[in-house]
């Protein structure tokens, strides 16, 4: 007797970084860990973000019953209004991860038809054939939680993104115990983070980074700027309780910063001493060496707060000869350029620049398990299944690698990309094939939000081709060319122009109109057509370069 089979579906994050969303199904019942974003490569023009495609979920709308949340980074929970947009499913997370989304969903006015549900580590609670359990981990967010999931047929343990913190700034710890109890037993399936499984090691505790914070601190002799991720609530505790015992105001300068700390205090996270915090227009109230402001934009993002006030075009946060700037964050590959152009312009600046360097102790951390953590938790768990998760497929090979040589502790490894379908029943696990998977490109300023791939063609083709606009006055009444064709072009420089090439163009569009019919000129449509297919035979022969020709027909 084959009594079920289990279901994982992976529909973002294994083969990329972000858009880490997974399905797992059992019978009748779906349920969905984590819904991300992920920030477009620079192909994607004018695109702002990209989420996945929730084709399957839609498929089987009837039978998906919630989304679990493990914390409250973007490339976990930015995905949320759009799918939510869709299928408005219960949301399970903790207190903090649920303040973010929150703020995320009334902005797309989402937030009075969300169920949100409160979770606590430690608390199981059952949605349709699984019974869930939310085991506390530690990483660079506050509130994460790993996912225990007990199904009919064993267990499935979803870590997260976690590291393992031995001594974490808020004091909460992480959870071996609760792993270990369940590798006493042989947990079913290990879906384990693999973003740091290029490093050897331990990832250094939180804590690591305060005798850095210590040494700037006491050796900045004017104003001190510190930029973080927005979501580093351990960073913002540690650089308030440093500005504290340093005799310095802090000011909170970028959006984010101001809404995560918000939070962060509102549920305990955060503790600011009365009177250290001030608005950021008291920035020159106070001098230079009593001031510290937490800034955002540790990316280079070109409108954030670090950015502007690196070329001197902020309204409060004026970057002056002597000040220190450290940028107490990784740099997300794809980033460089943009972080090190807005680092020239601090040096342009005069000002100290302190950044990752790999020399002494850091001013930042990882907040992602490196080999070592990955071998603890999985000679913990000692799974039969193993699945590496999150990351690109280099990541994920190795990581397949790291476990496949830790023999005794795993069962087989299973290496998976977005789409694949994982299927597990008593007689063992096998890929059973593929769903329809995709990137759904948003651009936030646009009437549909979605951009179809074809406006990400044309963008493309106007950036490397340029545009070129046939301009053709015709009087309605007698159908003749009233003036000489106009020819405007933009982004497009035809080799050989100073050669005749405009007179040559509009020779073209002339032909083309002496031997259209009155009808043809009369009809738009049709004249646009022929003198753009006429004009593009022209511009393909004599440049060998395909612009976008749009010609324009006046009436007169």
């Amino acid at each position: 007797m084959n009594p079920g089979k289990l279901q994982i579906v992976p529909l973002g994050g294994l083969g990329e970084f972000g858009m880490n969303c997974m399905a797992l199904r059992w019978g009748d019942d779906i349920i969905v860990i984590d819904a991300g974003l992920m920030f477009p490569e620079s192909e994607l023009l004018g695109v702002d973000i990209v989420v996945p495609d929730i084709g399957y979920l839609l498929e089987n709308r009837d039978k998906v019953r919630a989304i679990l949340l493990t914390h409250g980074h973007e490339d976990h929970i930015g995905g949320l209004p759009w799918i939510l947009s869709e299928l408005n499913l219960p949301v399970f997370g903790t207190e903090f991860t649920l303040a973010l989304v929150e703020g995320k969903l009334e902005e797309h006015g989402l937030l009075d038809s969300a169920q949100l549900n409160e979770v606590k580590p430690n608390e199981r609670f059952r949605i349709g054939s699984f019974l869930i359990h939310p085991i506390r981990v530690t990483h660079s967010l506050v509130d994460c939680v790993a996912l225990a999931i007990h199904t009919p047929l064993g267990v499935v343990i979803h870590s997260g993104d976690f590291k393992v913190d031995p001594t974490p700034t808020d004091g909460n710890l992480f959870d071996l115990h609760q792993f270990a109890e369940y590798g006493k037993e042989r947990a079913l399936l290990l879906l384990q983070d693999s973003t740091n499984v290029e490093r050897p090691g331990y990832t250094p505790s939180e804590r690591a980074v305060r005798p850095r914070f210590e040494e700037v601190f006491t050796r900045s002799k004017r104003r001190l700027f510190v930029s973080c991720f927005s979501s580093s609530i351990h960073r913002i505790k540690l650089v308030a309780e440093m500005a504290f015992e340093h005799g310095r105001k802090l000011a909170l300068v970028g959006r984010s910063i101001n809404e995560a700390t918000e939070i962060a205090q509102d549920l305990g996270y955060v503790n600011i001493p009365e009177g250290t915090l001030i608005h950021p227009g008291q920035i020159r109230d106070f001098s230079p060496e009593r001031v510290c402001v937490l800034i955002s934009g540790t990316q280079g993002e070109p409108m954030s707060a670090l950015s502007r006030a690196a070329v001197d075009n902020h309204k409060h946060a004026k970057i002056e000869p002597g000040d220190t700037v450290v940028l107490s964050s990784r740099i997300i590959p794809g980033n460089e350029k943009a972080i090190y152009r807005m680092i020239d312009h601090l040096y342009r600046r005069n000002a100290n620049v302190i950044y990752e360097d790999g020399a002494g102790s850091p001013v930042h951390v990882s907040g992602h398990a490196s080999q070592e953590e990955l071998r603890l938790l999985i000679n913990l768990v000692r799974p039969k299944y193993f699945v590496p998760i999150h990351g690109e497929f280099r990541q994920l090979r190795r990581h397949a690698e790291l476990a496949a040589s830790m023999h005794g502790a795993v069962g087989s490894v299973m290496m998976m990309e977005s789409g694949d379908v994982l299927e597990i029943d008593e007689l063992g696990a096998r890929k059973a094939g593929r769903v329809t998977v995709g990137r759904v490109c948003i651009d936030s300023g646009s009437s549909s939000d979605v951009v179809e791939d074809l406006i990400i063609r044309d963008r493309r083709h106007l950036s490397e081709d340029g545009i070129v606009l046939p301009i053709i006055a015709i009087n309605k009444l007698t159908g003749l060319v009233e003036s000489i064709p106009e020819i405007v072009m933009r982004g497009f420089a035809a080799a050989g122009i100073e050669n005749g090439f405009f007179s040559e163009a509009r020779e073209v569009i002339g032909r083309t109109l002496e031997q259209s019919s009155r009808e043809e000129k009369a009809d738009y449509g049709v004249i646009k057509e022929k003198i753009r297919q006429d004009l593009k035979r022209f511009i393909s022969k004599n440049t060998s370069r395909r612009p976008l020709i749009m010609p324009v027909i006046l009436e007169i």
